[in-house]
């Protein structure tokens, strides 16, 4: 079980928040302190007024990390805790949260349904959160999303961007409780199909995970090929939990004789089917191949060969921008000093900004309170791109209009963005992702769909 801490650190100093590891380094997170802890059911409670109330209702903001330490996604683990570290430390820099100290409790989601279930209670039960910042993948917040609802716990993740989540929401599975910054796939399918139609392609295969990722994707990405007149040539949906070369999927889409191949998939499941699609001829070297955010990792090709690097060389993609342009938070500078990959960076940050500001604008760590502010606080107000201007303004009764590092976070009525700024980016020679400037982005509204 991961053990419980406080944070204390940013980017750059003293202690640190979450116990994650890093798949492509030392976990620099082993051994600092502990979660203050809230009281417990029996506990006191000084601000209690949730019908949902665990015993976490005591004027302080705890955040719960629930993200991949380990599974498919562990590879971009700090892309995504970094900034949520950088974002406390801010928090709490300008003087916390109602006048407290933000925590931090943390916890594996394993990239995987049952392992974040596991780590959602805990963070519930016993850590209290009011909050939680993730899962990292669609399909596992897809599995905790009736736990989102039952517990009243606010989710905020940075990452999911399925579009089946939106259908949940429009239901209700959610309660309400459920927000995202990333924009859903339903905007990103059309910006990739976008740049593969301007690259002259025509007859193009989808290989895509047999998920709610995987296959949602898939549909935005057909519709949007029948739109611009593109054939698609074979749509293949593999199982991600198989444990074989995934010849058979494969040699579908080879015998299709694509002249490009979307390839929708994560890091562990995507360097088997890259394996076998340069064994069947249709990998980067002989066909264009393209992907999105989950495989834009500059570690991925170690997936493919430990060696050589070169095996993912041209692949090209899309992700939701990590530095939009036209966008002047200072949050991106000080992200890119890390060094750390910025995947979905800004859109944690964001997640952690508008929890906190809610929280501020309700004067109250009472989920129910913060879930109806946060869309109160990303829209309609003076604009300000900071925690500090932020609660200047909302101390001083002024109604906020956050500017987040992803842009203009305005959200819909069920919490998640209309407008996808997304950015092109390829692998070189090195393995290492290179992304194109911010003038060459795509931007995609749901209103022009």
């Amino acid at each position: 079980m991961t053990r419980r801490r406080t944070i204390a650190r940013g980017f750059a100093v003293a202690v640190v928040v979450t116990v994650l590891a890093a798949a492509c380094g030392k976990n620099d997170n082993a051994s600092k302190g502990t979660t203050t802890t809230k009281a417990g059911a029996g506990g006191s409670s000084t601000t209690s007024a949730s019908n949902n109330d665990r015993g976490n209702i005591d004027g302080v903001l705890t955040l719960g990390t629930l993200l991949p330490e380990s599974g498919d996604l562990s590879a971009i683990v700090k892309s995504l805790r970094t900034p949520v570290d950088m974002a406390v430390k801010e928090i709490n820099d300008a003087g916390g949260v109602n006048g407290k100290q933000v925590q931090v409790a943390s916890a594996d989601d394993g990239t995987d349904p049952a392992k974040a279930a596991t780590g959602f209670d805990r963070l519930v039960s016993s850590d209290k959160v009011d909050a939680i910042l993730g899962p990292a993948a669609s399909s596992v917040v897809k599995g905790v999303l009736d736990k989102v609802k039952s517990n009243g716990v606010v989710d905020c993740s940075g990452s999911a961007t399925s579009a089946e989540l939106t259908d949940l929401q429009n239901k209700g599975a959610d309660g309400g409780y459920f927000f995202r910054t990333a924009p859903p796939d339903k905007l990103q399918g059309p910006a990739l199909a976008d740049l593969v139609s301007a690259d002259n392609k025509t007859a193009v295969a989808l290989l895509v995970r047999n998920d709610s990722y995987g296959t949602g994707f898939a549909t935005a990405l057909k519709n949007r090929f029948k739109a611009n007149g593109i054939d698609v040539v074979a749509n293949v949906a593999y199982d991600p939990a198989g444990t074989g070369t995934y010849d058979t999927d494969v040699q579908k889409v080879a015998t299709a004789k694509p002249d490009a191949v979307v390839l929708i998939a994560f890091p562990d499941d995507g360097g088997k089917v890259l394996n076998s699609m340069i064994k069947n001829k249709i990998g980067p070297a002989d066909v264009s191949v393209y992907t999105a955010d989950g495989l834009q990792s500059s570690s991925f090709y170690q997936k493919v060969s430990a060696t050589d690097p070169t095996v993912v060389k041209g692949m090209k993609g899309t992700a939701p921008s990590s530095a939009p342009s036209g966008v002047t938070s200072p949050f991106i500078a000080k992200f890119k000093a890390t060094g750390v990959d910025p995947i979905f960076s800004s859109y944690y940050y964001d997640c952690t900004m508008l929890i906190a500001l809610a929280a501020q604008s309700a004067k109250s760590d009472d989920p129910a309170k913060i879930k109806d502010e946060i869309p109160k606080v990303a829209a309609g107000g003076t604009k300000c791109n900071s925690f500090k201007a932020c609660k200047d303004l909302l101390d001083k009764g002024t109604d906020i209009d956050f500017e987040g590092a992803s842009g203009r976070v305005n959200l819909s009525a069920i919490g998640e963005p209309t407008v996808g700024s997304y950015d092109i980016w390829s692998f070189d020679a090195a393995g290492k992702v290179q992304t194109e400037p911010p003038d060459t982005q795509i931007q995609i509204d749901e209103k022009d769909l």
